[in-house]
């Protein structure tokens, strides 16, 4: 379950830097659609760190790595 939900918010965070690679493009500054979004990418990049770091702390994600 922690995977998917992990899973989702990196697909949205990647949908929400093309959003603003296409506003970018198409609005030639006219508009602040490219902030927009991208902020809104850097708040859910935010809350997904927040809620891996409680995961972590709460012992819902387990980390595994080099160290045993």
């Amino acid at each position: 379950m922690q995977k998917l939900l992990i899973i989702a918010f990196l697909v949205v965070i990647l949908w929400n830097l093309g959003a603003g690679l296409y506003y970018m493009m198409v609005d030639k500054g006219t508009t602040d659609r490219t902030v927009r979004s991208l902020s809104w990418r850097i708040g859910i990049s935010v809350v997904l760190i927040l809620i891996v770091v409680a995961g972590i702390a709460t012992g819902w994600i387990k980390p595994h790595g080099i160290y045993h």
